[in-house]
């Protein structure tokens, strides 16, 4: 039958149209709200999940490619929206919110090996969940290229598997994180201003100005992901088997920040252009292109992997998930005062988890931009760590 031929090719055709389901059915799904929270955009995620369960085949190669372009044109927007205010929040609290996040990734990285020790797993394993359990792919990739450099091919294959199995229920975990912390710090929405210093605002959702809404220059816009490509390509060495890079998501996020303060500074272009309704649909379209790719990929392995007894490694990669934001984020609220908006997209950039600022957005007032600014300010430095301890993790097994 041509249609299961088309399900099965693996082909072109295929992929776009398996790629297109996912996000327009985890869309619709991700409107459906109980008791008022809703998983929202996540919902891509794990429509990719359950079609790559039932054994629809993909094209790996193209998968890879647009799983990763998404990344980039998500960060890229990120890092458009916050950049003219990026510096300036910096000096006014991102040293602490940066302190905050190297405590963050020190800690993952404790329970990891307690966890590795106290359950005889194995650490090469073990450090696959943890970059699941922190959403960071770059750090996956950086610990399989170190495995090979070992000499450990099909160890490779298992960080994969850690990866795949723990990642799903890291996004929820990190979503739960910014939930459950609403009533432990007693946080009243309606109560919470949406910037720095300002009147609380409502939660009501407000139009974009139509005067924005085609502002859009596409060519600094691939000049900086241009530029990005080629700062996150840069090794740099730290003293291990292989250097570091920031990677495709990190070099553009700071290409981005640095771009957009400068060339709002200088009068290249205007917030106007930095704030527009394209910017803001380019990252949308960007993080559904890549949770649905992290869907489609991960879910053979992800089944695979739970009917091999790899289902203990789903509980330790929440624990990983959710332990160390709940206590650093209980800090933040409690004695830096950090504001809420602020916190969630904070406790995203520490996991540099997309859809937990995806989830953020949605909690705060339309034109709120203090999620962006929480996520992008402890980003970039997260992103370097996150690859950074996946290695030494793997150096340590």
């Amino acid at each position: 039958m041509w249609f299961t031929n088309l399900l099965t090719s693996g082909g072109v055709g295929t992929t776009v149209l398996m790629l297109s389901i996912s996000i327009f059915a985890g869309l619709l799904l991700g409107r459906l709200k109980l008791k008022g929270v809703t998983l929202g955009i996540t919902w891509v995620l794990f429509v990719g999940i359950l079609l790559s369960a039932f054994g629809i085949t993909c094209n790996h190669d193209m998968l890879h490619i647009i799983k990763e372009f998404g990344l980039i044109l998500f960060v890229t927007a990120v890092g458009l929206q916050v950049g003219p205010g990026f510096f300036r929040t910096f000096k006014k609290g991102g040293l602490a919110l940066n302190l905050v996040a190297l405590a963050n990734v020190a800690l993952g990285v404790v329970i990891t090996v307690i966890i590795a020790k106290l359950a005889d797993e194995s650490l090469f394993d073990m450090a696959g969940v943890y970059t699941g359990a922190v959403t960071n792919t770059p750090g996956l990739s950086a610990a399989q290229q170190a495995v090979r450099d070992l000499g450990m091919t099909d160890a490779a294959d298992r960080l994969a598997n850690g990866y795949a199995v723990a990642y799903p229920l890291a996004v929820v975990g990190m979503i739960l994180t910014c939930i459950i912390l609403r009533p432990l710090c007693r946080i009243d929405l309606k109560n919470e201003p949406d910037t720095e210093g300002s009147v609380p605002a409502t939660v009501e959702k407000k139009a974009t100005p139509t005067s924005q809404r085609h502002k859009v220059n596409l060519i600094p816009i691939f000049v900086i992901i241009a530029v990005g490509i080629i700062i996150g390509s840069i090794p740099i060495p730290v003293g291990m088997s292989a250097p570091v890079k920031l990677g495709l998501a990190g070099g553009p996020l700071v290409a981005a920040l640095i771009g957009s303060w400068l060339g709002v500074k200088k009068g290249w272009f205007t917030t106007d252009f930095t704030d527009s309704h394209g910017v803001w649909m380019l990252r949308e379209v960007g993080i559904a292109l890549f949770l649905a790719g992290v869907g489609l990929g991960a879910g053979g392995s992800f089944v695979s992997t739970i009917q091999a007894g790899g289902y203990m490694w789903i509980l330790y990669g929440f624990i990983i998930t959710v332990v160390p934001p709940i206590i650093l984020g209980l800090f933040c609220r409690l004695v830096l005062k950090t504001n809420y908006y602020t916190l969630m997209g904070v406790i995203g950039g520490m996991h540099t988890d997309p859809p937990t600022l995806a989830f953020a957005n949605t909690v705060a007032p339309d034109g709120c931009k203090l999620p962006n600014t929480g996520y992008a300010t402890v980003y970039p430095l997260t992103m370097f760590l996150r690859i950074f301890t996946a290695q030494l993790l793997v150096l340590m097994a």
